[in-house]
């Protein structure tokens, strides 16, 4: 199953050669996931975002869409 938000479609709509924001603009968090609704990060993730270099940005974009892999 394709995640809902993905690398490949961040990139689509980003024309600057960084690793773009998973961010989507729904930004609240689940209190049962500790996670955004909008973005799957957590807070720390969200906080750090600007400071991380790409290699980390892309660890944290293969977190996010490992977690909207269902579970089981």
């Amino acid at each position: 199953m394709r995640p809902l938000i993905n690398l490949d479609d961040a990139r689509a709509r980003h024309v600057d050669p960084e690793v773009p924001s998973p961010c989507i603009s729904v930004c609240q968090m689940n209190p049962a996931t500790d996670l955004c609704s909008g973005c799957y990060r957590t807070v720390e993730e969200i906080a750090a975002w600007s400071g991380l270099g790409d290699q980390a940005r892309l660890v944290v974009w293969e977190r996010i869409e490992a977690r909207q892999q269902p579970q089981g």
